[in-house]
């Protein structure tokens, strides 16, 4: 009985270890969520109201404007943007990323994707370890952004779709991140990227009247890259609260199993040591009655 005893401290102790490191995590995941919420509710404002000026500026224009990044032409090969996470431990958070991902590539591009037309672009090291490992045409250089997340590296791999698109390498480009809502909520979303899409008319009532200084093509040409830079940043520090909200709402739910199995752990625990008196009691008994005897 004492070896089961023994064997019930260790798994204990073990319990309680773990638990001490579920708490840690969630306390550095929820520092760093307050750092990364702040930036994309003080981003987000910004890139949807620019997001609209360039939308509007494209779908009121005329003339033969230079507008490569707006043009639609038949899909052909296909680019998509993953924004997954550098760690794991956070619940369900890349695999639920990297399945849309999946679904959109073999759903939504299933022609281009059945001639071998897709690619991946992943931002993050879950996203580039998994399509790496599965076949899947990997564009590998901006997978690390989040070791040193800052605008003029994301921008890196929003100018390389850029020009890849310009160039006629790909024909769309979508990206793949979730989009942050509060620390226990997020939404996984497939947003085109490019051709720059235009404004439904039928849906937009507003009349954009805008007035050009410079010329309308000049002001088209510098600010539609611009823009496409910044709607790309926001993507990733949506996904980078996300992340850390995903973590530190996956170490809650670890700390509070733990709990739980420390608690019954406890209880056979106490039986087993009550059952190991009982036998002691038993045997001390036994043999008084023996001696007596």
């Amino acid at each position: 009985m004492s070896g089961a005893l023994k064997e019930v401290r260790n798994r204990i102790k073990s319990v309680q270890s773990t638990q001490q490191i579920t708490k840690a995590m969630k306390m550095v995941s929820a520092a760093k969520l307050r750092r990364a919420q702040d930036a994309i509710t003080q981003m987000r404002p910004y890139a949807q109201k620019l997001q609209e000026m360039l939308s509007n500026i494209v779908s009121s224009s005329e003339g033969d404007l230079s507008m490569n990044l707006a043009t639609e032409r038949p899909i052909e090969k296909v680019l998509i943007i993953v924004v997954t996470s550098d760690r794991g431990l956070c619940g369900g958070y890349n695999s639920n990323l990297i399945k849309l991902a999946k679904s959109t590539a073999k759903e939504k591009y299933a022609t281009q994707f059945a001639k071998g037309e897709v690619s991946i672009l992943p931002i993050g090291k879950k996203g580039f370890e998994h399509f790496s490992k599965n076949g899947f045409k990997v564009v590998d250089a901006y997978w690390d952004i989040f070791s040193n997340l800052t605008f003029e590296r994301v921008q890196s791999a929003a100018k390389y779709a850029m020009n890849a698109f310009a160039a006629k390498e790909f024909d769309a480009v979508e990206v793949i991140y979730s989009e942050f809502k509060n620390a226990a909520s997020q939404v996984y979303i497939a947003e085109p990227f490019l051709p720059v899409k235009k404004v439904d008319a039928t849906t937009n009532k507003k009349k954009s009247d805008f007035i050009f200084e410079p010329n309308q093509e000049v002001l088209i040409a510098e600010l539609m890259p611009k823009i496409l830079n910044t709607q790309l940043y926001k993507a990733v520090l949506d996904a980078n609260a996300s992340e850390h909200g995903a973590r530190m709402t996956a170490m809650d739910k670890a700390s509070d199993n733990a709990n739980e199995l420390l608690k019954s752990l406890k209880i056979s625990y106490n039986r087993a040591r009550q059952a190991a008196i009982t036998t002691e009691l038993t045997e001390i008994v036994s043999g008084a009655a023996a001696l007596q005897g």
